[in-house]
């Protein structure tokens, strides 16, 4: 749940030494070696100096103690003692903090927090300095031209990237705490007068609602809570690590999700035909991006229907014309075909995954030495026909050039499924697969959002602006999906 609705149970006292005492109990102060108290006397009043090692800049802690520790010799007047020290912390973000427990959260959150002896109040100051990495282009989405910075870890940072390309007072970022021992930072982002509110409302609603000890597991965590997917294997929301592609979708009127520690935001709705773009489309020219985007479609497709096309036609060769009837193996072996697709499709899974986790100079060579040793060497064995190799690794290669590594995976799964329904009932299998297929993407709904719109429910401006990548001065609709406040794109 939300801690933000956590009931104060623990107010700040006036006397230092009962908030030391509740730190020492409820924050592991003087066990945990990270949180630290520095005690201050300054005229005639005590000052205690709470600070996170790890959260926090040094830096700006010793010039705020070098400003406040002046006041005690510059000024003499006692009675407003607690408005100098207010305006001797240097930061531009000083609140006041009335409870042990919104000053414990702010603690472990990387803020510096002053009590004053006879104050029932904290002054926090934000000197946060997150461990993390600088902007960078993201490894799953990079482009030939245009930016090179992408999101990272600190969420702070990401927000900022978006405001940078997007300078509207009517950008808003909401946040809000979730998990009762994470307290991870979760911010809704979206364009006021463009977003549904109603779209807003409901992603709001359903984070506060999640009740967790902690999402360490970031944005995925997040998703789960927020669409109940369930095992359906398609994403029902899109990731980018790119803050283009995010400042885009928010003018087009969708709502943005950022977690603090991930590199990923969340954007929602989409529908599948979001998965199947990508950023180098709109960096070229739209005859070269339309063509890119005809050959990315051609992989997809590839990717789910080659391999149980080919097996069909190998299982029934009477379906071929003449002038294609060369398809086919030549030469029989004893392991079924359908068991040796299913072997090698598993073994480039098997490189794959054995890639993710070899050292970067030696993932290459290791690449090399699987492609031309191991298939070389389970043709010659006898293990694999030539053409297994070969469409196996078209359909791989179709897998890689989808934009979205979570749609590939899925079409993958649905790719195995056809070949079984194929392995077991030929052409009614390949057909009855099919059409089960269409008929699951068709009834998935993300967020109330049809997940095959524009195709259907049927759009006709909408699926040209997929199948065409149209110009950016003739775009001048926002999608209607999104259900935006303000439709059109450009003002008057």
């Amino acid at each position: 749940m939300a801690t933000d609705t956590k009931e104060t149970k623990y107010p700040i006292s006036g006397n230092l030494a009962e908030n030391e005492k509740f730190f020492i109990e409820h924050a592991g102060l003087n066990t945990t070696f990270d949180i630290g108290i520095r005690k201050l006397q300054i005229l005639d009043f005590q000052v205690n100096m709470y600070f996170l090692n790890g959260l926090c800049d040094t830096k700006y802690i010793t010039e705020i103690l070098k400003k406040i520790t002046s006041i005690s010799d510059d000024e003499v007047d006692h009675i407003k003692f607690k408005e100098i020290l207010e305006n001797r912390i240097v930061n531009q973000s000083v609140s006041k903090v009335k409870s042990l427990d919104d000053a414990v959260d702010q603690l472990l959150s990387g803020l510096i927090l002053f009590f004053i002896e006879g104050i029932d109040y904290a002054l926090a100051a934000d000197v946060r300095s997150y461990p993390g990495r600088q902007p960078q282009e993201p490894d799953t989405e990079k482009i030939v031209r245009g930016a090179r910075d992408g999101f990272v870890e600190n969420i702070i940072v990401n927000t900022g990237l978006i405001r940078r390309r997007i300078r509207d007072e009517r950008l808003r970022y909401e946040i809000m705490q979730i998990g009762e021992r994470s307290k991870t930072d979760v911010c809704v982002a979206y364009v006021k007068d463009v977003a549904d509110p109603r779209l807003v409302k409901t992603i709001k609603q359903e984070l506060e609602a999640i009740e967790i000890d902690g999402i360490t597991m970031a944005d995925k965590t997040v998703e789960e809570f927020l669409v109940h997917q369930g095992f359906n294997p398609y994403p029902l929301v899109r990731y980018t690590e790119r803050a283009d592609v995010a400042a885009n979708h928010l003018l087009e009127g969708h709502v943005l999700i950022l977690v603090d520690t991930s590199p990923s935001v969340i954007i929602t709705p989409t529908t599948m035909f979001h998965h199947v773009q990508h950023a180098e489309e709109y960096r070229q020219a739209p005859a070269v991006g339309t063509f890119l985007r005809w050959v990315r479609f051609l992989g997809i497709v590839a990717s789910i229907f080659l391999l149980p096309l080919w097996f069909l036609f190998v299982q029934e060769p009477s379906l071929l014309p003449k002038e294609i009837a060369f398809i086919g193996p030549n030469e029989q072996k004893n392991i079924p075909i359908v068991v040796q697709i299913f072997l090698a499709d598993f073994g480039i899974e098997f490189l794959r995954m054995a890639a993710i986790h070899t050292p970067t100079s030696l993932s290459t060579a290791m690449g090399l030495i699987a492609a031309a040793l191991i298939g070389q060497i389970a043709i010659d064995v006898g293990l694999f026909v030539p053409e297994v190799i070969l469409y196996v690794a078209v359909a791989a290669i179709g897998s890689f050039a989808t934009p979205s590594y979570e749609l590939s995976l899925a079409n993958k799964i649905a790719r195995l499924v056809l070949l079984i329904a194929v392995a077991a009932f030929q052409l009614e299998g390949f057909v009855i697969g099919c059409t089960l297929f269409v008929l699951l993407l068709a009834s998935i709904r993300s967020l109330n959002t049809p997940y095959l719109w524009p195709f259907l429910p049927f759009n006709a401006k909408a699926l040209w602006q997929i199948i065409i990548r149209t110009s950016v001065p003739g775009a001048k609709l926002r999608p209607s999906i999104v259900h935006p406040q303000n439709v059109k794109k450009q003002p008057k």
